[in-house]
């Protein structure tokens, strides 16, 4: 029997209409817009407004996703987020009521930053199993939520978006399906990237800023890079690929420096590394979908191209996978 393959069939993104430039953070964080474009790449990003939440930004993400497919209905909903709109119950189910698609399954999966290439790893299974035929992923991140607005090694790295893909049962050889999803974590090290407080191992803050999200961004940087390099090396070998054949690389918007030394180590040029972090920072999990459904919007990927994605996330976690792009309505 041929395994039914998860094939991308449409994407959207949307983002809120706040922005914050280096030049809005410069007085408070006592930096520079030329420090943070050099350290980060970033000049500005995007930020919700009061009242708003996750699931807001998520149901206009997926409409817009939906419209792409040309779909009204989907058989289960996955939401992946670091910011959920409350600890439980979970943000999908909400997300799936306001979008009218009726009793479907919907989850959240919460795996950082990684966290679109697990819920990539979810919906191909849902799709193999036979349990949907068509799921709507989405990444949606509030990080001025959980963010120090003081802390200037985090406040001018974050901002908030969220960005969808529908993903249908289709066969393993036409354009849009997924290759092989590489998966990977390292409990070990869990602590270069947390919120301390807020869970059963300590519910409130011990100390200022236990509360907010917590990064040790030298030894992230080191991780991110040999941990993506190594799941693309892997994913692109799981898909009969060379990493010459690849077009584009579509990894998560970290940080540009990252971006720039993952290129490297891949051997890929400058021009086959898709970028966006210079006008939306680093999304979390809503970073490769946002990345996707932009470079789709403005020519930056095309129908036929090899596009390699990968991310990596606080766990530590991270992941790979591939696919050729197919044909997409604009979102």
């Amino acid at each position: 029997m041929t395994r039914r393959a998860c094939v991308l069939a449409g994407i959207g993104a949307w983002l809120p209409p706040g922005v914050v430039t280096n030049a809005d953070i410069e007085v408070r964080l006592a930096t520079s817009d030329e420090w943070i474009r050099r350290r980060t790449g970033i000049r500005q990003r995007h930020a919700v407004q009061d009242g708003m939440a996750a699931s807001d930004l998520a149901v206009e993400a997926c409409a817009r996703a939906l419209k792409s497919a040309e779909l009204s209905q989907v058989d289960a909903v996955v939401l992946t987020t670091s910011t959920p709109d409350r600890p439980l119950p979970a943000t999908a189910p909400a997300v799936a009521a306001r979008l009218g698609l009726g009793p479907v399954p919907a989850f959240d999966v919460s795996a950082v930053c990684s966290g679109f290439l697990y819920g990539l790893a979810v919906a191909s299974g849902l799709v193999a199993a036979g349990t949907a035929d068509r799921v709507l992923l989405v990444g949606s991140e509030v990080y001025s939520s959980i963010v120090d607005p003081l802390d200037r090694s985090t406040a001018v790295l974050f901002g908030d978006g969220a960005a969808a893909a529908v993903l249908r049962a289709g066969s393993a050889d036409e354009p849009g399906a997924l290759g092989p999803v590489v998966l990977g974590s390292d409990g070990d090290f869990g602590d270069l990237i947390r919120i301390p407080a807020g869970g059963s191992r300590q519910r409130a803050p011990a100390a200022p800023g236990d509360d907010y999200f917590q990064m040790a961004g030298s030894e992230v940087f080191r991780h991110a890079v040999n941990r993506m390099s190594e799941a693309s090396r892997q994913a692109v070998a799981a898909a009969g690929w060379r990493l010459a054949d690849v077009d584009r690389l579509a990894a998560h918007q970290a940080n540009a420096r990252i971006l720039g030394a993952l290129g490297a180590e891949l051997g890929l040029p400058p021009c086959r590394v898709l970028s966006n972090i210079d006008a939306v920072g680093n999304t979390g999990s809503a970073s490769v979908p946002l990345l996707l459904a932009q470079a789709a919007a403005d020519g930056g990927v095309a129908p036929g191209h090899r596009v390699l994605l990968t991310a990596f996330g606080g766990g530590l976690a991270w992941g790979a996978t591939t696919l050729t792009w197919p044909a997409l309505l604009p979102c």
